[in-house]
């Protein structure tokens, strides 16, 4: 089929798709940073890994589920399945591009949200059923809510709710299914008097950060399809909001974390990417200003968002559920008050703007979107996971042993620190009570040591 191609929009969009890529290792980085060091390892496979199931996924049915243009109310049909028809078609909206460009795009933003929902695996989790999982979860969670939210026929679409860039399909579906995942798993072992459920690798957490905050210029401003000063305004209130989040993250603990006083470089990385979550579903449409309120507000709600998971005693150890399903709501509410149509129009996309615009029925709309995007999310991922965890070889959690020794050392052949395979070499041929008593012992030492410099 031939057509006339806008080669600016064309390339501008494929560049987005690279820079969402760089996000998936940044995610992996982020999460490997944050857990224990014995199971660092497997989050950063599980990144990649998850990129190659989905992008399968993604081929076989889930661009045809998520944006088949002849489907129904609910979700799409096989019109693309095995994708095909995909090549040398226009897609839909008012951008002038290959259907293949806008399918590549969109893969990067299946992957993601997979990405971020199986770091509630960390610690604990086996990697067989995660892969099996992330492969049923992008099919009946992540493409029907997809669907809904961005094809021409989906019904919120329908309805006039707004998400420019995925804050119900990435981030609240992702958070909420994480936190099912940890609820169904369980809680983790106690930690040894000689570990801490503390990030091991704050350099890691920095990198992830970085990597993420870069690839999301391309995730917000490449959603337009679109190159035009909207597409730079994207990138500006993305930015934005990333500043507000982590600078607010910062000033809440140096005023109210214990001890007082202290700033964290951990805590200005979870609160710039708090920023980024809840500005996402209204970057589209909010002018400059307006993205502080967003930052502040998704960093803030983050924040304390997080004591949720202790209220429902619920182990999350990455607070996923906190960053991206509470940071995506909030998100999706404000894009209700503070969407502009005067912005979209600059890439001939007409809205009825939210309630700055005196359309107050579009939080309703927003509301209405997110609420759903969790009920379905929670309520099938819990589906999916109690049906797998029935099915010999795809129990979810690992052995005790296995968890206390380290998910890199009970699923994988590798580790991140050349030294965790000496100490499970020695765990192996040490017996345990000895092993551990040692441990303890050298443990007691540095710390006596280290008391002693300070002191001097």
């Amino acid at each position: 089929m031939t057509m006339n191609v806008d080669s600016a929009s064309l390339t501008w969009v494929l560049i987005s798709a690279v820079l969402v890529w760089i996000m998936i290792p940044g995610i992996g980085l982020f999460y490997s940073g944050m857990t224990k060091r014995k199971s660092a390892l497997s989050l950063l496979w599980l990144s990649l890994m998850t990129t190659a199931v989905t992008s399968f996924q993604w081929f076989l049915i889930g661009y045809s589920l998520s944006f088949s243009q002849s489907g129904s109310r609910f979700i799409g049909n096989f019109a693309h399945i095995i994708s095909i028809n995909v090549l040398n078609e226009s897609t839909f909206g008012t951008a002038n591009i290959p259907h293949i460009v806008f399918y590549i795009f969109q893969l990067m933003f299946a992957i993601t949200a997979a990405a971020i929902a199986i770091g509630a695996t960390s610690e604990r989790g086996r990697i067989w059923p995660t892969i099996v999982f992330v492969f049923l979860w992008s099919t009946f969670v992540y493409n029907f809510v997809a669907y809904w939210t961005w094809s021409i026929n989906g019904w919120a679409n329908v309805l006039g709710a707004l998400d420019h860039a995925g804050g119900v399909p990435v981030h609240i579906t992702a958070g909420t299914s994480a936190l099912v995942y940890s609820l169904v798993l369980g809680k983790r072992q106690p930690v040894t008097r000689i570990e801490q459920n503390r990030p091991h690798n704050i350099n890691s957490i920095f990198i992830g950060t970085a990597l993420s905050w870069f690839g999301w210029f391309g995730f917000n401003s490449g959603s337009g399809l679109v190159i035009s000063s909207r597409a730079a305004l994207v990138c500006v209130v993305t930015n934005l909001a990333a500043c507000a989040g982590g600078f607010t993250w910062c000033m809440l603990d140096y005023f109210l974390f214990k001890p007082k006083y202290k700033f964290t470089l951990f805590g200005f990385c979870m609160g710039s990417m708090a920023g980024l979550v809840c500005i996402t579903p209204g970057s589209g449409y909010v002018s400059i200003p307006v993205s502080l309120i967003f930052g502040i507000s998704g960093s803030t709600c983050v924040y304390f968002g997080r004591q949720i998971k202790i209220f429902f005693k619920i182990d999350d150890p990455l607070d996923i559920f906190a960053q991206h399903a509470i940071g995506g709501f909030v998100g999706c509410l404000l894009t209700g008050i503070f969407a502009q149509k005067y912005i979209p129009a600059i890439d001939q996309v007409n809205i009825t703007g939210g309630w700055l615009d005196g359309n107050w029925m579009q939080i309703v709309y927003q509301l209405i979107l997110a609420s759903t995007g969790f009920v379905w999310s929670f309520v099938i991922t819990l589906i999916i996971l109690l049906i797998m965890n029935k099915i010999p070889g795809l129990t979810l959690r690992t052995s005790i042993d296995g968890e206390i020794q380290g998910i890199d050392y009970d699923q994988f052949n590798e580790y991140t620190n050349d030294y965790i395979e000496f100490q499970r070499d020695l765990y192996v041929t040490v017996p345990k009570p000895l092993f551990m008593n040692n441990l303890i012992t050298v443990a007691t030492v540095i710390r006596q040591n280290r008391t002693q410099n300070d002191r001097n």
